[in-house]
């Protein structure tokens, strides 16, 4: 009885981005849970500045940049890159954006975030010079996988982490503008309040999803 009562069991509620969930969280907790079988987590898709603590979730996941001060925040990826792409049928009407300025010009599709609905504007950045634009297109989602659709679709442009568009770049069927605007940047964290109780649970979670460099052979 005393090591049934010892062994890690319970619900863990995460929220993040279905891009942080599909290609961190399920990899990486899979092992896991195969191996504690008591163990449950629940993932919650989330592209807002969500307050866990009054949404009752364990814990949340965002860029390093995101994460409020007060919170503890376990890296659990390498840094990250954003990326502009259009469907190669859509370059054969529109030029190619040589500036984030030429964006305006530019059938873009957008990211409706549920802060208080507004739409998230595009984030550059290239020496000193920091740039937001507020692009305008025909399609606007809740979702990066949505984006990257429209995007493949030839639709228009999609700016979306650079990971989520790899293979699709890879083929030929995207093609990447602006990459000189797009610089690196923090990689996602899992976040959660300093006075937290550590289940065992929770301790294993944390320490599976902890980000873990591979070390090049000299």
């Amino acid at each position: 009885m005393r090591e049934f009562r010892e062994k890690p069991a319970g619900t863990i509620r995460i929220t993040a981005t279905e891009f942080a969930i599909d290609t961190l969280l399920i990899p990486k907790l899979a092992p896991l849970l195969k191996e504690y079988p008591d163990i449950k987590v629940e993932m919650t898709v989330d592209y807002g500045l969500t307050d866990i603590v009054a949404q009752q979730y364990d814990a949340g996941v965002r860029s390093g940049e995101q994460v409020a001060k007060d919170m503890i925040a376990v890296r659990i990826g390498p840094d990250m890159r954003m990326a502009v792409v259009g469907a190669p049928a859509y370059f054969k009407t529109h030029p190619e954006p040589k500036k984030p300025q030429d964006l305006v010009e530019h059938n873009c599709i957008n990211l409706r975030l549920p802060t208080h609905g507004n739409v998230y504007a595009w984030e550059f950045e290239k020496g000193s010079r920091e740039l937001r634009v507020r692009v305008q297109g025909q399609l606007t989602f809740n979702g990066t996988a949505q984006l990257l659709n429209g995007a493949l679709a030839g639709c228009g442009l999609a700016y979306v982490p650079e990971g989520l568009v790899e293979r699709s770049t890879a083929k030929g069927l995207l093609k990447r503008v602006l990459a000189d605007w797009c610089p690196l940047y923090s990689g996602y964290h899992l976040f959660y309040p300093s006075r937290r109780q550590s289940s065992a649970a929770f301790a294993l979670v944390v320490d599976a999803l902890r980000y873990r460099p591979t070390r090049r052979s000299s």
